[in-house]
Formats: structure tokens, C-alpha cells, sequence
């Protein structure tokens, strides 16, 4: 049976002019010098070391996998000296069978590069590409005859659940290693209950009533046991869960999951954090799901390459429709389209199984520089060809940026269709969005279009009593999210929506405005230490979970005599106190305004049914210096 073995400690890191340290996996040289601005992070090659004893394995009987969860972006590995893979690819899983060059001390070398180049996405994107081995690596020590290893980073099983009526047919292909073997298929439901069972590799196995996956209202989970074995013995075994579920969108009413109308509202994510790149933990991963479960949201675009398994695998259990994608992104690089089409393999191969995705998508804003545009638009019919040839299951899509016009050849390849618009933050005219919106569907009534990106700089730390376009601060970001989630109600034909983004991330070619190195449009900051109030505002119109949120409380120090308070909750009737004495009580739906006439101190509360908040307000001649924004934060409107 397989063992695992990690290999994530003691590693010799040899970095730029050959600066050697000992460092643990997950590791990025990137973590600091991503973060900063300037544009000046080292992308180049660095090398990993290490010497391990031979893994405890049977030679005669067994068969050892060097593999790697995630490696940015090109790596070379040799083992004892021995060259035995290169892969081109940062964001997806890859193994090497070392068994035959293992010794009983052994040195294994990973060279690895993340330097500019015309083949490997992604390469100009408006986020850090952080080099490292930033991912799990571990032995798998499994017997000799065993299900496929080697065939694009899969598991060897593929699962097609096929639901009519109150029955679903679960069609599960195993591929092995070996003719001599016998496969034995088990579906167990959620208590281990043996609910199907069959022979072979190649089997059909029929559920009746099955409890169906249903994103956020019931994540339901079935897990799928296949036994091989040879000659009566046991060899190998692998569990994979997945779920049971149909969906499908209509142009003119949105999504449908199992045939009820479920509109996509949610987030894209970026995987880095503040201080480690994308070098995380699975603790980061939860803390992350679980801000994003809090929020409301039930739908999540996996932005712009593959994630952790660990984190499709959190989208499974709790209920997460997701887009998922590759890093096809901002530019069509003529000699990088076996690299696309690498990359595009390897997500569907590595992610068949999981209920939460739903769509593949196949680039993201590529027209933003692309010269040789007839050879984009035939590597776009690859992709989507490619897609729905290895997955006829699922829905392929893309995503335009704002000067990509609505009759762009580009936009009408997929399945579907979003776009990443910035209207009211890079140009003016919250209004825009409307008149684009109608404008669409009015000219391609049967195209499905969602918003595939969109939002606007805020920063915790910046405030403004008359906020306006460009200026970072938490007011006008959230004054934009609540003009463009009631435009989404004016528009219920939209398949999805993806705010832009859930967390605030690295970007180190950004140096104008707000804080250089970072793109500050998350409604979390990068430490995710900060919720700003635009994420209580779509937590109030997400979310069942009552809660009352007071924003502007960062803005403690205020020089009017009378100043608006704002209210964010999903609760129908809110209470303003201001110390201990009713100033107002209002009914409503989700925003509440209130004219408070200021005191020299403030100690304000509202209170909407069982839920409360509290801050202190102080009146004061003169707003806080720290408020007043500085001159570079107002060019964020030439930022790309």
C-alpha cells in the first residue's frame, strides 16, 4: 500500500551571487523584495539542495515518486546526478520515478527559474510571479504495480456523474500501470456507507436518489474507493471524493445549479500573504475560506493559475462554485503556446474530480498587448477545443479587460464570456457599467456575460469626508461596491460576479499611489489582520448570519459638526445610540444612513436586533494628518 514521506525540512537554498542559507519548505525568494514596489524582485535561477537517506521501500516489490505540489515557474531536478526532469509550468503538480537512481545517501537538486522568457506564463500580469519551491514535496513510496503515477500529475482516477431523474450514473475509469491487475470500485456515501459497487476499470455504477452537491445550501460529498489487485493481493489503493451535481446558465437568467436558479455572487483570490508570498500554509488556506464562507459569497474565480489542491478541496467541502483557470494572461507570447496548452492539460487532469468547479478558463485580458493577434485567436480555439474535448462536462470561459470591445472576436470563443471593468475607478461614471451591461445583452442577447473582475482601491489607513475617484480611501471603495452590487440586481441576466478582489495582494510593478508593491482593491488587507467596511457591506446583502457594522470607525477624528454614520446589516431595523441616549431608529435594507450632531466625544452603538457594534468618534478642529492623502495616491487612475 502507498506510503508518504515529506520532504520539506533542511534544504541549502543557494540564492542571487550564490547566497547560500538553510531554509524549510514552503520557500520563496521573493518574500520581501515582491512586496515592495519598484519592480526590481530577483527573477533569475536559484538552486535547492538536499541529502536524504534511501526512504524505507521494498526494491524487489516497491517503486519510489519524487513529487512536487508546486514549483515556480521552470525546474530541473537531479537526483544523485542524475538528470531526470524538467518542467515548465509554476502552478501544478509533477512527479519523477527515482527509484532506480536511489543510493543509500543521496543528493537531490532543484534548479529553479522564475526570469523573464517568451514561452512560460505567466510573464506580464499585474501581480509578483514568486520563484521557490513554495509547495509540498514528498516521496511516494507505492508497490510496483499501482495506479497511474505518470500521466500529468493525476491520481489515476477520473469520475463522470451523469444525474437523470432520481438516479445518477457514476462512470469511473482507473488507469494502472500493469494488465495483471483487477480493480475494485466502491462509492460510499458521507458515513461510509458502501451505496455502489463494481469491477473493473472501466465501470458504470448507479445511484439511487442521491443526495445532490449543492454549493454553500449542501456541500454533499460521496467518495469513491478503488482497490487493485493482483494475483488476490492488495497492491494499491486510492479514495477520491466528488459530488453529484448538474448545472447550466442561461443568457437571459443566469445560473442554475440542479436546476434552480442560483446567481453567482463572490471573489476572486489571489494565494499570497503579506511577509510570505505565495509560500503558505494550509492554516492560511482555511483562514482564507473561512473569511470568504463569513462574507457570503458561493462562488470563488481561482485567479490566474492553478491553486492548491488543498484549497479545491476546501471549494468541494464548503460549497464553492469555482472558475478555474491558467495563467494565459495579458499578452500572447507567439513561442508559449505548447505552454498554454501544458498548463491547460494539467488543470483539467489534476482537477476533473472536483464538484465545485464548473468552468475552465481559458485566459485573462490577452488583448491588453498582443501584436500577433490572428495567432491568438487560433491558440484561443485550441485551448477551447482542448477543454471540451477532454472535459465535455463543464463550460469554458474568459475574461476581457475594458478597451476589449464587445465585438472583439476574442469574446465569443468560449462558452461564456466575463469582463474586468473598472468603471468608476480607472474612468469615470459609475453609470458606465449600466450602459455597458445593456448595451451587451441588448447586441448578444444569447451570449452569457458576468462580471469577471471588478473594484476599487481602499486603504484602512486613508479617509476622506467627500471621497472621490482615485483617492485609495475605505470611504470611496465602499461608496463605488454599493452603486455596483444594486446594478448587478438591475441586471439578474449576468451568469456571475467576482469582486476584485477578496484580499489585497502583491504586485511589485505597481510604484504610483496607495502603498508601492501592492494592489489594495481587497476587501481584506494582506495580512488579513483588516476587514474594510466594503467587506461588511457585501456580507450584508451575502450573508444569513445577523450582524450590525458601524463604518468609518478608522475615521476617529472628525472636524464637522454634524457627520454621517453609516450602517451595514443584514438585519431589517437599526437603532443608533450616542452615549446611551436613541438618536434614531430606521428600517431598511442593508445600507442605514443617520445625521449625528457631534459631540466632543462620541461613543456611538447601533443596535439591530440581537447584534450589535460600538466606536468612538472625538470632534476636532482639524481631521487627523494621517487622513490626508498623499499626492501620488491620486494617480491611481493610471494604473493598469
Amino acid at each position: 500500500m502507498r506510503r508518504i514521506q515529506n520532504l520539506m525540512e533542511q534544504w541549502l537554498f543557494i540564492g542571487p551571487d550564490n547566497r547560500q542559507e538553510q531554509v524549510n519548505l514552503p520557500h520563496t525568494w521573493n518574500a520581501k523584495d515582491g512586496q515592495d514596489g519598484g519592480n526590481d524582485y530577483y527573477r533569475g535561477t536559484c538552486h535547492y539542495e538536499k541529502t536524504f537517506e534511501k526512504p524505507e521501500f521494498d526494491p524487489e516489490a516497491e517503486e519510489v515518486y519524487l513529487e512536487f505540489l508546486g514549483v515556480n515557474a521552470s525546474s530541473d531536478v537531479t537526483v544523485n546526478g542524475k538528470e531526470l526532469a524538467h518542467h515548465d509550468g509554476g502552478y501544478s503538480t509533477f512527479r519523477i520515478n527515482i527509484t532506480e537512481v536511489l543510493e543509500d545517501r543521496n543528493k537531490l537538486e532543484v534548479t529553479v527559474d522564475n526570469s523573464v522568457n517568451g514561452k512560460v506564463y505567466p510573464q506580464k500580469a499585474d501581480f509578483t510571479f514568486y520563484g521557490g519551491i513554495y509547495r509540498d514535496v514528498r516521496f511516494l513510496i507505492v508497490s510496483k504495480e499501482h495506479f497511474d503515477l505518470d500521466y500529468l500529475g493525476s491520481n489515476g482516477i477520473k469520475i463522470t456523474p451523469e444525474v437523470k431523474e432520481n438516479e445518477a450514473n457514476v462512470h469511473i475509469e482507473t488507469f494502472t500501470n500493469t494488465e495483471e491487475a483487477q480493480v475494485n470500485v466502491q462509492i460510499k456515501d458521507q458515513d461510509g456507507k458502501v451505496v455502489a459497487e463494481g469491477n473493473g476499470c472501466d465501470v458504470n455504477l448507479n445511484i439511487q436518489n442521491p443526495i445532490r452537491w449543492h454549493g454553500r445550501k449542501n456541500p454533499y460529498l460521496y467518495t469513491a474507493v478503488a482497490t487493485l489487485t493482483v494475483n488476490g493481493e492488495v497492491k494499491d489503493e486510492i479514495t477520491n471524493r466528488f459530488g453529484i451535481r448538474t448545472f447550466s446558465v442561461d443568457p437571459k437568467k443566469g445560473f442554475f445549479l440542479n436546476g434552480e436558479h442560483y446567481p453567482l455572487h463572490g471573489v476572486s483570490r489571489h494565494q499570497d500573504f503579506k511577509a510570505l508570498g505565495n509560500a503558505i500554509s494550509t492554516k492560511n488556506h482555511d483562514e482564507d475560506m473561512d473569511m470568504i464562507c463569513e462574507l457570503g459569497a458561493n462562488t470563488i474565480r481561482l485567479a490566474h493559475y492553478q491553486h492548491d489542491q488543498y484549497f479545491y478541496d476546501l471549494c468541494d467541502e464548503r460549497g464553492m462554485v469555482v472558475w478555474a483557470e491558467i495563467p494565459y494572461i495579458s499578452e500572447h507570447m507567439p513561442g508559449g503556446r505548447e505552454n498554454t496548452i501544458s498548463q491547460m492539460r494539467e488543470l483539467i487532469v489534476q482537477n476533473y474530480n472536483h464538484p465545485s468547479i464548473v468552468v475552465w478558463g481559458v485566459s485573462n485580458e490577452i488583448t491588453i498587448s498582443t501584436k500577433d493577434k490572428k495567432d491568438m485567436l487560433d491558440n484561443h480555439h485550441v485551448l477551447n477545443d482542448l477543454c471540451h474535448k477532454m472535459d465535455p462536462t463543464r463550460l469554458t470561459t474568459l475574461a476581457c479587460y475594458a478597451m476589449c470591445g464587445p465585438f472583439n472576436r476574442s469574446a465569443h470563443i468560449t462558452d461564456l464570456v466575463g469582463w474586468n471593468l473598472y468603471l468608476g475607478w480607472y474612468v469615470p461614471g459609475f453609470f458606465l457599467n449600466d450602459l455597458f451591461l445593456r448595451f451587451f445583452h441588448l447586441v448578444f442577447p444569447n451570449r452569457p456575460i458576468g462580471y469577471s473582475e471588478y473594484g476599487a482601491e481602499g486603504m484602512p489607513n486613508l479617509h476622506s469626508r467627500r471621497p472621490r475617484r482615485g483617492d485609495h480611501t475605505e470611504e470611496y471603495q465602499a461608496k463605488y461596491h454599493e452603486y455596483m452590487i444594486k446594478c448587478f440586481e438591475r441586471h439578474p441576466f449576468m451568469w456571475s460576479t467576482y469582486v476584485w478582489n477578496m484580499f489585497d495582494f502583491a504586485a511589485d510593478a505597481r510604484n504610483q499611489g496607495g502603498e508601492p508593491g501592492m494592489n489594495h482593491k481587497g476587501l481584506v488587507t494582506f495580512d488579513r489582520k483588516t476587514k474594510k467596511d466594503s467587506f461588511f457591506l457585501y456580507k450584508a446583502y451575502w450573508s444569513d448570519e445577523p450582524f450590525v457594522h458601524l463604518c468609518g470607525s478608522r475615521r476617529s477624528d472628525r472636524s464637522e459638526d454634524t457627520t454621517t454614520i453609516k450602517v451595514y446589516t443584514n438585519q431589517p431595523v437599526v437603532s443608533l445610540y450616542n452615549n446611551g441616549e436613541l438618536i434614531e431608529q430606521k428600517s431598511g435594507n442593508h445600507i442605514f444612513t443617520f445625521q449625528l450632531p457631534m459631540e466632543k466625544e462620541n461613543k456611538i452603538e447601533a443596535v439591530a436586533g440581537s447584534v450589535k457594534d460600538a466606536m468612538v468618534l472625538h470632534h476636532t478642529e482639524k481631521e487627523n494628518p494621517d487622513y490626508k492623502l498623499k499626492k501620488e495616491a491620486k494617480k491611481s487612475e493610471n494604473w493598469v
